[in-house]
């Protein structure tokens, strides 16, 4: 086995040797977790798991390179979840290419799950800073799953493995894994203040960079109008902040010619009762900015889809200069956030060799270099601002570490594109331990029917909702079906983003979410499916018709409940209201397309109970 690199150039696209025997091999509920490294000094042991699941520990004698392999059967095993799947979520081959994780990219975190959705294996592990390389698939030959961990383990160092509970389904064993995460030591997350989960107006896709202080103050008032509690003033703000690149980043200053007065113009939005968040890419550094002559030499990796280079956060002089340009720029102008872009970039210096003379501070593990930025920005902005300061961060860099520094976790870019907006919602949401998870900015075509509004929306339900239009030129019809979205959202806020999940399968994308909070519970269904109603009581049900059908399916089971239901279209017109004997079995429910129906309990027919 090529076991004496952590360079994925380096690494064969396929080993045979992958799967030998191992000299430390444990069998735990099922799952065979094997260690190995080239001079043998690696140990494997069970260790007790504590509330459910199980735990092993990996240890070394001296500084080396250690692979770690899970595998199980297969079983009837139908995909794998990882927090940086993307659209991938069914089952590689064992010879799929290794992957690169850190602070700045993803995870150590993934579950095979069967045709249930329920979990085959599922494992965590405490390494969610340094460097690790991943790689998971099936065995043509041995007819089995495996993941493959590889790091650099120094002497006296440990790996600790989480296993999750088997037969669980993926989303009750991420809570699981999700809760051991957020015990480990320096994981405690950054607490969110209130505004932090309010909405957002987002001036990206209404404006891009072409940005000014009058207009996006006209777009301020009327977002406060609608109930949105924060503006997150995007890409465009700064000097050179034109041309849909980067070549201008890294000078940090407002435009004068948009912004004449930026403090003046935050305290105007301030006087709406917005809070202000502001955009900053703090590692790109481009070749028309002036700091550019100064830098240069610290960002020697040049992304050309960015048209720019990326500042090397293994050197202490880069992470001292970003975390003083951030404090400037929240100090001089009051703001209440920074959106902090481009941070997984960090992962072009990931196992790239060290300078001939590194400088006193030097960190060659970029994750565990971006751990030191991170945590010096934090305490910096905590410092200056106390709590009532919300940093935002993005996948891919969204893992469950990054809520020790960041606090707004947001889907990465996907521009009127709902489905993509709902999975990567719920792939932040299911394995963070804290932060609020905010969607991707809505946007819409001016003149798309309002139920076709109100599918974008409904991508976001379970994140607080980023909008980004111009407000001033809604339609009569669209400016209903947002008000009403936005409202609906806030009075079911605590069951969509605060409480207990089901998802159904990823590799189906998550077709319905079930969430509850109280004995409220609400259903999503995005597919026309038959939903099972909850077995649990409840006193209202909320049930929200993400598709373009006119109905709901429901599988009703238990005794007959009686219910009155009120339903609304995609504008939040009310539909006539009506009483439904829940009797075991479908029941067909009448639903607009894009609209919801709110189920309350009138009674039991059998028992009188007021919670059904």
């Amino acid at each position: 086995m090529d076991t004496g690199s952590t360079r994925p150039a380096e690494l064969s696209p396929f080993d045979p040797d992958q799967w030998q025997n191992c000299r430390h091999t444990v069998h735990i509920n099922g799952m065979t977790v094997s260690v190995h490294s080239p001079d043998g000094t690696a140990a494997l042991a069970r260790e007790p798991g504590g509330r459910a699941g199980a735990e092993a520990l990996v240890t070394v004698s001296e500084t080396t390179v250690v692979t770690v392999r899970l595998d199980v059967p297969l079983g009837d095993a139908a995909g794998f979840w990882h927090p940086d799947a993307g659209w991938e979520r069914t089952l590689p081959a064992d010879w799929s290419a290794w992957r690169i994780l850190s602070l700045a990219r993803s995870a150590p975190v993934g579950c095979l799950y069967d045709a249930t959705g329920r979990s085959l294996l599922a494992f965590a592990t405490d390494h969610t800073v340094q460097e690790t390389l991943i790689r998971f698939g099936v065995s043509e030959e041995r007819k089995r799953f495996g993941v493959w961990l590889r790091f650099t383990l120094t002497a006296g160092q440990t790996c600790r493995l989480r296993l999750g509970t088997s037969g669980a389904t993926v989303a009750a064993v991420l809570r699981e894994l999700r809760g051991w995460l957020a015990e480990l030591p320096g994981a405690e997350p950054l607490p969110v203040p209130e505004f932090g989960r309010t909405p957002v107006y987002s001036t990206w896709y209404a404006f891009t960079q072409d940005v000014n202080a009058s207009e996006v103050e006209e777009e301020a008032a009327l977002a406060a109008e609608l109930g949105c509690g924060q503006l997150f003033m995007d890409d465009g703000w700064q000097l050179h902040g034109d041309g849909r690149g980067y070549a201008g980043c890294g000078d940090w200053q407002p435009d004068p010619a948009k912004f004449p007065d930026f403090p003046a113009h935050v305290q105007k939005i301030h006087d709406l009762g917005l809070r202000y968040t502001a955009w900053i890419a703090p590692l790109l550094l481009g070749e028309r900015a002036a700091a550019h002559r100064t830098w240069a030499r610290f960002a020697p990796r040049r992304v050309p889809h960015l048209n720019c280079h990326i500042l090397d956060p293994r050197h202490r002089e880069v992470r001292d200069h970003v975390v003083a340009t951030c404090r400037t720029l929240v100090e001089e102008n009051h703001l209440d956030g920074l959106k902090v872009d481009f941070l997984d970039e960090a992962m072009a210096y990931a196992v790239a060799p060290a300078p001939d003379r590194p400088a006193h501070g030097y960190i060659s593990d970029v994750g565990q270099a971006m751990a030191a930025l991170l945590a010096d920005l934090r305490d910096t902005l905590r410092a200056l601002r106390g709590d009532e300061f919300v940093v935002e961060l993005r996948q891919p860099y969204t893992g469950p570490a990054m809520t020790a520094f960041g606090n707004l976790l947001r889907a990465t870019d996907c521009p009127a594109d709902p489905v993509a907006n709902r999975i990567r919602t719920l792939d932040i949401a299911l394995i963070a331990p804290g932060g609020a998870v905010h969607s991707d900015m809505l946007m819409w075509d001016p003149q798309a029917t309002p139920e076709t509004l109100a599918r974008q929306f409904h991508g976001a339900l379970h994140a607080v909702p980023q909008i980004s239009t111009r407000l001033s030129q809604l339609s009569p019809a669209h400016r209903d079906t947002l008000a009403f979205w936005l409202a609906t959202w806030r009075r079911l806020r605590p069951a969509l983003t605060g409480g207990h999940y089901e998802t159904g399968r990823p590799d189906e994308m998550y077709p319905y979410v079930t969430a509850s909070s109280g004995s409220h519970r609400v259903i999503t269904t995005y597919t026309d499916r038959v939903i099972a109603l909850p077995p649990e009581p409840w006193h209202t049900l909320s049930l929200i018709n993400a598709t373009t059908s006119a109905r709901i399916l429901l599988e009703a089971s238990g005794p007959t409940r009686l219910v009155r239901m009120n339903a609304y279209d995609a504008q939040g017109q009310p539909q006539e209201a009506t009483t439904l004997e829940l009797t075991p079995g479908l029941h067909v429910i009448k639903v607009p397309p894009s609209g919801l129906c709110d189920l309350h309990a009138a009674g039991n027919t059998r028992a009188g109970s007021h919670q059904i």
